[in-house]
């Protein structure tokens, strides 16, 4: 790199100072795959586990809790709880259903089942959890099945719903305890055959494996039952072995979830085994799902509980590695998708920039922050003065879509936003987002945003909004 192209980038007056390295920040180089192949530009997009995620359609963090996946064509539909202004209860409000084409970008698409106080199931106080959804190939219908109790987790029954839409309106169609045993977290598996299966967790008994009617509305049979209590299941199937994992029963706390394995869904089943590093608690997450992409990836889904704000908690989402029966997750850092292609890589190290070397502009200021990597941050980022940072001189070798992080601190109850804006080759072309931050309790918080960027060389600039504080900013990264 030569001393001009150093001095364009790191003007005096923009003070901006790089954590890891000068020869490694700010000239995106060609992304290489282990063979040397150029990554295609769909690579680059970063899956950020225990982040802020901001969906389309909202501008607010995805509100899809105990999640499962589902998807159509080349569409995924992901469908959870809305825990929207939720601290603990846990009521229901709405079960969500956002969409993406990449598993990075989600979409708003509709609520597909809310409270109703006609329905006793889905009215005042009452839960609803884990929605998981199924398409029956023979009835053409959408298939919801759920946990439903009540407040004080006593009904313990599971419920269901269908629509002809995997995101339209959905019919209640009642409760019951699957052949008379409770029911509290759930899982559903679809085999091969078209067939399908209920996870129950059953607290007297431990956890069923039940086949459903062929409609999928009511359950058949036992498969299996498990002597263990083991909550929050999920399956998948590969080269002919059943993988199913689920989590010890610690209330909202996170512990070492496990796994077992089969060839028949009536067994013998593996003794569970942890998949996650020990003492890691999952990485702090409990799993929801598991969900295979392609050949040679399958997704680890779990929900990152916020016990005293629901509504803050956060997703995790892994990749696992499997070799015949043996599953492991070694890792929490940050990962680039191919969905299309069904790999995917560690995220590069990114390039951080400190948010007080930033160019400070309309009120925004450098304040104390002990938990922020340089014992600062810029606070006063808000939208009555239009307070902001502005990051100069970003260039990318390579076009492509690219993540960037932003991490930042802030106490307090609910959302805070921000206004990020790329101005492109400074030739007045400007791509805008609305960014979602979560209120965090000690260690900054990260939220994340993407853009598609041209190569050359660019600004960013983070500003509140609708007169509204922001988060107070710690540093961002620039993606390499």
């Amino acid at each position: 790199m030569s001393n001009n192209v150093l001095a364009a980038v790191f003007r005096p007056e923009h003070r901006l100072k790089v954590v890891f390295g000068i020869f490694s920040f700010i000239c995106i180089c060609y992304l290489l795959t282990p063979s040397g192949s150029l990554r295609s530009s769909f690579t680059e997009l970063q899956i950020v586990p225990g982040a802020t995620w901001t969906a389309t359609g909202t501008n607010a963090h995805i509100q899809a809790h105990g999640p499962g996946i589902i998807k159509i064509q080349s569409t995924y539909y992901l469908i959870g709880e809305d825990k929207t202004g939720d601290m603990q209860k846990g009521h229901f409000k709405h079960v969500n259903c956002y969409s993406s084409t990449n598993l990075v970008d989600w979409k708003f698409e509709n609520h597909l089942l809310s409270r109703d106080d006609s329905i006793p199931e889905l009215g005042p106080n009452r839960i609803v959890e884990r929605p998981k959804v199924l398409y029956n190939e023979e009835t053409k219908t959408y298939v919801m099945i759920m946990h439903i109790d009540n407040e004080v987790y006593q009904s313990a029954q599971i419920g269901f719903a269908n629509s002809s839409a995997v995101c339209g309106k959905y019919t209640w169609q009642g409760s019951t305890r699957p052949l008379q045993h409770e029911s509290r977290d759930i899982g559903v598996f679809q085999d091969d055959d078209g067939s399908a299966y209920l996870m129950s967790e059953d607290r007297p008994n431990g956890l069923h494996i039940f086949k459903l009617t062929t409609d999928y509305m009511a359950v058949a049979q036992v498969m299996y039952s498990f002597p263990q209590n083991i909550e929050s299941p999920a399956m998948f199937k590969r080269d002919g072995i059943y993988y199913l994992f689920g989590s010890h029963i610690t209330g909202w706390n996170h512990n070492d979830n496990v796994y077992t394995t089969a060839t028949s869904l009536m067994g013998p089943w593996a003794p569970w085994k942890e998949f996650a590093p020990h003492g890691s608690n999952t990485f702090e997450s409990q799993t929801s799902f598991v969900l295979p992409v392609g050949k040679d990836l399958v997704i680890y889904g779990g929900d990152r509980w916020v016990p005293k704000n629901l509504h803050s908690s956060t997703y995790v989402w892994l990749p696992l590695q499997i070799k015949g029966t043996i599953v492991k997750m070694n890792s929490d850092a940050p990962w680039t998708i191919d969905g299309p292609r069904g790999v995917w890589h560690s995220a590069p190290a990114p390039v951080w920039l400190e948010a007080e070397s930033a160019r400070l502009q309309n009120g925004a200021k450098v304040v104390p922050c002990p938990a922020c990597s340089g014992g600062q941050a810029v606070g006063h980022i808000n939208g009555d003065e239009h307070g902001s940072i502005q990051l100069d001189g970003i260039r990318f070798a390579t076009s492509g879509r690219k993540t960037f992080r932003l991490q930042y601190v802030f106490k307090g109850i609910d959302e805070r936003q921000a206004e990020v804006i790329l101005y492109v080759n400074g030739n007045g072309d400007t791509r805008k987002k609305i960014v979602s931050f979560l209120p965090i309790s000690v260690q900054p918080g990260i939220a994340v945003v993407d853009f598609e960027v041209p190569s050359g060389l660019h600004s960013l600039s983070i500003r509140g909004v609708d007169g509204k504080p922001g988060p107070d900013l710690d540093r961002i990264s620039i993606p390499k």
